[in-house]
């Protein structure tokens, strides 16, 4: 696991401490000549340091990339690219560079490479997720796909430890929704438990060394197979409460992965316990009570309220997630998500029995 390349359809894996610096070659295999490295404001620096690397094969750098992908951010980016003349789009960050990184691939012929830096695992997911006017939509495309992933774990050794949490659980969150996925198969089952087993023992490890590699390699390895399983099967309830809360109430996308993973969980245990057991061996309890403990040995936010959430705001969030609700194992029923929703809100364990 310390160091690999690993080709699975059209997408190219590079896994190991030092591959940042392989980024050119990886271009040039892929035919492409005029990047433009994609960032988020704070990583500013960094992806100005990865341009200055690239020299001439660096046609650009934007630093605009936002939380939740909102469309007009996209267009005004996508307008910078084709001044510059770029084919490439080098997506250096977390979810929010991903995400405008999938954005600009899906309105355009230009090749994306991704280089996450945390680990939300979804620069390997066919899956883009954009908001616009107050309300998140998702689309499942392959023109979303990245040609190229580069994982380099000495990138996150200075993500800081409670953004590393809320990343890590936001990726083991996909691979939970895979173990009861109604497209789910033998071998996207299997990525799931490693997935989550790898994240467990990286966020165990970072969370009590924030500067060990082993954890940092144990969890980014994890994102990648969470990631992986996530773009194989189909989303369910977790996904969808998610996205109501990010796109309708801009609720920050990990934390609140974080926070409602245990409860999303818990509430399908009692629909299909037998597809949960995996995590019920790793965590060493029933589902839910057994991630809302993890969650909260880590340091990460329990309730929605952490967050900023309001409690006026419960009644319609339960509305627009039960509007139009994704497929999911457990029926939803309005009550039932609004009574979840309140424990979550309140930081409560989720009840036991899958209730």
């Amino acid at each position: 696991m310390d160091r690999f390349s690993y080709k699975a359809g059209a997408a190219r894996i590079e896994f190991g401490r030092g591959m940042l610096s392989r980024t050119g070659e990886v271009m040039s295999d892929l035919g492409c000549k005029r990047a433009v490295v994609l960032a988020t404001e704070p990583q500013r620096q960094s992806a100005q340091d990865l341009a200055d690397a690239l020299g001439p094969l660096a046609a650009g750098l934007y630093a605009g990339a936002v939380m939740h992908t909102p469309v007009d951010v996209t267009e005004t980016a996508l307008a910078y690219c084709r001044e510059v003349k770029a084919d490439c789009l080098i997506a250096l960050g977390g979810g929010s560079t991903t995400g405008l990184g999938k954005a600009l691939a899906y309105r355009s012929d230009m090749t994306l490479i991704a280089v996450p830096t945390t680990y939300a695992g979804s620069e390997v997911t066919p899956i883009l997720g954009q908001t616009e006017k107050g309300l998140k939509t998702t689309l499942k495309d392959n023109r979303v796909l990245p040609s190229a992933v580069i994982y380099d774990p000495a990138l996150s050794d200075t993500l800081p430890l409670g953004m590393s949490v809320v990343s890590g659980l936001n990726a083991m969150a996909h691979a939970a929704e895979a173990l009861y996925a109604q497209d789910r198969n033998p071998v996207s089952s299997m990525l799931a438990v490693e997935g989550i087993a790898a994240m467990k023992s990286g966020l165990r490890r970072i969370a009590d060394d924030p500067a060990a590699p082993a954890g940092r390699d144990s969890a980014l390895y994890g994102a990648w197979l969470c990631g992986t399983v996530l773009g194989q099967v189909g989303m369910a309830l977790h996904h969808k409460i998610c996205h109501t809360l990010g796109g309708s109430f801009n609720m920050p996308h990990a934390e609140t992965h974080a926070v409602m993973l245990p409860h999303t969980v818990g509430f399908n245990a009692r629909a299909v316990p037998d597809q949960l057991e995996p995590i019920s061996q790793i965590f060493g309890d029933e589902p839910g009570p057994g991630l809302f403990g993890y969650c909260k040995s880590l340091g990460a936010p329990t309730s929605l309220q952490q967050l900023g959430f309001r409690q006026a705001d419960l009644d319609r969030a339960a509305d627009i997630a039960s509007g139009n609700p994704y497929w999911n194992p457990r029926q939803i029923d309005r009550d039932g998500l609004r009574a979840m929703l309140q424990d979550a809100f309140d930081g409560a364990e989720p009840p036991r029995g899958g209730c």
